[in-house]
């Protein structure tokens, strides 16, 4: 076990391990740590704990001091710095003839650098555009290249859901999605029903997957054959939640709908999970944009 101190960067949702000094910390303090940038702020979420030691990357990077008045004051001019630096960076991307994104910037806190993130379709040849930046700011530049996810992840936004988007709010990393996860839970595969603002697979189909992946092991595919406790019918709707099933039962002139538990009826395990019963048109290209 060893004692680390958890802190996090602006408004991330990642916490970082680092390795206490000599003072006392409470949560929501603002301290100056080191790490492979330099000296950076940051505030503490933990203020003392023990971790196991395959849970952290060693040797910790230690928490140099207590932030005072002047560092914050420092890291406000650095964010009233930013509107008017990214304004310039696109008026001079324009300038060069660059088909570029610019989405935010960070100067460093000890002043050394400032680093412009954008999106592009594709490579782009920005070193006449360092020279430019390098002239107007007298800083160190750099240009770092970012996905349509670390974009939405930046400046965050308003999910499907009416929320705030999971990974500029809640969610410390990416995770993995797949279109296999969207059919566990009897989705639509309609492009626009499953993605986030980043146009990608939402972020959130994996929360609950590892249930619904398991529950599909224990109930019948849409439209299959099952024996029921009144006879033989088809599947028409699965419900997870309740593990019950809705079959459609024919006998002579009359049709019925009943619903069974999934442990009540019978049907042939290991097919392909169950899918959204409803009908809608598919755009296959959109939906292999989803995974890309």
């Amino acid at each position: 076990m060893e004692k680390i101190v958890g802190i996090k960067f602006k408004n991330g949702c990642k916490v970082y391990y680092f390795a206490p000094g000599k003072d006392t910390y409470r949560k929501g303090m603002d301290v100056i740590v080191e790490t492979a940038r330099g000296l950076e702020f940051a505030t503490v979420v933990i203020p003392l704990a023990e971790v196991e030691d395959d849970k952290i990357v060693s040797p910790l990077k230690p928490i140099v001091r207590i932030a005072t008045d002047r560092d914050r004051e420092t890291v406000r001019r650095n964010e009233e710095r930013k509107e008017d630096a990214i304004r310039l960076v696109r008026e001079k991307a324009e300038k060069c003839g660059l088909v570029m994104k610019i989405v935010d910037c960070e100067f460093a806190f000890d002043g050394s650098k400032v680093t412009f993130y954008f999106t592009a379709d594709g490579r782009v040849d920005f070193r006449e555009l360092v020279k430019e930046l390098s002239s107007a700011f007298r800083l160190r530049i750099e240009l770092r290249q970012i996905g349509i996810r670390d974009e939405i992840k930046m400046i965050g936004g308003i999910a499907p859901c009416g929320r705030e988007c999971c990974c500029s709010s809640c969610m410390p990393d990416f995770k993995k999605v797949s279109i296999k996860m969207a059919k566990n839970q009897g989705l639509s595969l309609n492009p626009g029903k499953i993605s986030g603002l980043c146009g990608r697979l939402m972020c959130c189909l994996s929360y609950e997957n590892d249930y619904y992946a398991e529950a599909c092991k224990k109930v019948p595919k849409l439209g299959s054959e099952v024996d029921t406790p009144e006879g033989k019918g088809h599947v028409v709707s699965v419900n997870m939640l309740k593990m019950e099933v809705k079959v459609k039962i024919e006998q002579k002139d009359a049709v019925t709908y009943r619903d069974f538990p999934a442990d009540k009826i019978k049907f042939r395990r290991g097919g392909p999970a169950p899918v959204s019963n409803e009908e809608e048109q598919v755009d296959e290209e959109e939906l292999k944009k989803l995974l890309d």
